[in-house]
């Protein structure tokens, strides 16, 4: 799992030590995600399943996109398909997406790199694997994250960023023992380069077997861990945790993980994602590709997709 990294953490900045009064979140819940297909049929895991929606608030929905080794030919996307109201996230650590949307953004999106679209008022996209990766196959893996917005943002013009891996802020804790990437939001002072509507944060941390990190977190986010690779403890209370299972941390001011001493052969690290926002607090009804705040707003939703009013799949599309 290349993503970005360093070869000595012990040069990265640190990460700001929680106070001595400040306490780790208790684990509510460690759960695990059931896998499916998405698109024209990538597997996926549903990494939200089971999970109150009242602790995922600002988020919606998320898959872990493989990991995956696919031979030739094997390599799958997703066709052009409409969205509304919220906003996605794709984060590639391993292989590499084409991505393209109807109001020009688009581009190469591989090995620690962020595409972050804003769908707000409606956009038109596709996602798919470059031709040469379709015909060589190999590794792919990768998450994409949906970002609800607030009902008065719901309709907000369409935007897309391309964030590139050598753009993620590193950090790393007293010990040297993790690599920190902020893609997202803020790290006590530390600010990661995506630019959101919504607050939240969104880190991607590499444990090293034996590793322990505790993270100061904001008060008004909620907390959620989920585990890409690797296998260790959440939660002062060391509730097991591993590859394809979710943590919600809840009532504390600090993160606490350990990786375990001993990892799988496939990695010598645990790999988590952090993510947490400000909830919004606020009806959500969502349906397929559109994430709005009533049901007459889906349906208007659909109405305008099929009168083509959220966007012309452009002429030199992929």
């Amino acid at each position: 799992m290349p993503a970005i990294t360093v070869d000595n953490p012990l040069e990265l900045p640190k990460v700001v030590t929680p106070k001595d009064n400040e306490r780790p979140r208790r684990v509510k819940s460690v759960t695990s995600a059931p896998r499916g297909l998405e698109g024209e049929g990538f597997p996926v895991r549903r990494a939200f399943a089971g999970i109150d929606l009242v602790d995922l608030d600002p988020f919606i929905h998320m898959d872990q996109m493989g990991e995956v080794d696919y031979g030739p030919g094997e390599p799958k996307g997703t066709p052009w398909h409409p969205h509304r109201g919220f906003e996605t996230v794709t984060y590639m650590m391993e292989g590499t997406f084409l991505h393209q949307d109807s109001i020009g953004g688009g581009g190469m999106i591989e090995n620690g790199a962020t595409q972050w679209m804003t769908a707000g008022a409606g956009i038109l996209h596709i996602e798919r694997p470059p031709d040469a990766l379709i015909d060589s196959g190999g590794l792919f893996h990768g998450i994409q994250l949906w970002v609800n917005l607030p009902s008065k943002l719901k309709m907000t013009t369409p935007r897309y960023q391309d964030i590139g891996a050598n753009a993620v802020t590193l950090l790393t804790n007293e010990n040297g023992d993790a690599i920190i990437r902020v893609i997202a939001g803020s790290l006590g002072e530390v600010h990661g380069p995506g630019s959101t509507h919504t607050p939240i944060t969104v880190l991607h941390v590499t444990l090293l077997a034996g590793g322990r990190l505790e993270l100061p977190w904001n008060p008004h986010y909620n907390a959620l861990t989920y585990v890409l690779a690797g296998a260790g403890t959440v939660g002062v209370d060391r509730h097991e945790i591993s590859e394809g299972q979710m943590g919600v941390h809840v009532d504390g001011d600090t993160i606490l993980l350990t990786a375990n001493e001993t990892q799988d052969s496939r990695t010598a690290a645990m790999e988590v994602l952090i993510l947490g926002g400000e909830p919004i607090r606020e009806p959500v009804a969502a349906y397929g590709p559109f994430v709005m705040n009533t049901r007459a707003e889906l349906q208007k939703a659909f109405e305008d997709y099929e009168a083509g009013r959220l966007g012309q799949i452009p002429a030199d599309h992929i």
